[in-house]
């Protein structure tokens, strides 16, 4: 198995407890860059760095993350691989693409993530900003998904949304807590936890 490993916006007392204990427990642990290779130095000084280059030529990446995959494979493959990446490796990181590569070359591999402090909320500490209300986030391109906090009537929510182009649901329902279920698609209740997450994407976006 491949795990992403959220290693938090660069402060290495922000990694938290799962991720450190995940580095030590790992086969073999892999970096995208120095920043993060001193991060988990630490705990694995024998994490190998691998080349993600900072570039527009999408021939180079796709040629890059091929042979990433090819150097994480044979240890994904047999036991627990571990792939450290600054702030969450759900967010605008490297891990999906890679994710896709290795899905490709090697379908066997499953995969998953384990989240850390993403830049969008470190900032807010950083810059002591308090944010209450609806926000927006981007990375230079339109938005196509939108998430919604503290959902109580997840399906009447996504049946408004639907009539917005939006297709892909899903609701996490006491993230982390005693009782945490997700809902996809079509199988959302009409009711929810307070402690609920609804994700809505735009499948032609």
């Amino acid at each position: 198995m491949l795990v992403g490993v959220g290693l938090g916006p660069g402060d290495p007392e922000l990694l938290t407890l799962r991720a450190v204990r995940l580095l030590r427990e790992a086969a073999a642990v892999f970096v995208p860059g120095k920043l993060a290779y001193d991060l988990v130095r630490p705990y694995r000084p024998d994490a190998v760095v691998l080349n993600f280059p900072m570039t527009s030529d999408e021939a180079y990446i796709r040629e890059c993350l091929e042979e990433n995959a090819d150097r994480i494979a044979p240890h994904a493959r047999g036991g627990l691989a571990v792939f450290g990446i600054i702030g969450d490796p759900n967010f605008y990181s490297t891990f999906s693409r890679l994710c896709d590569v290795i899905g490709e070359r090697y379908p066997e591999i499953a995969f998953s993530t384990e989240p850390g402090i993403s830049s969008i909320t470190a900032f807010a500490s950083v810059a002591n900003v308090p944010v209450a209300g609806g926000f927006f986030v981007s990375d230079g391109n339109g938005p196509e998904s939108r998430i919604f906090m503290k959902v109580r009537r997840p399906a009447a929510l996504a049946a408004s949304l639907a009539k917005e182009g939006y297709a892909e649901f899903v609701l996490v329902e006491r993230m982390f807590l005693p009782g945490q279920q997700v809902y996809r698609g079509d199988d959302l209740p009409e009711e929810s936890d307070y402690f609920s997450i609804l994700y809505a994407r735009r499948l032609n976006a």
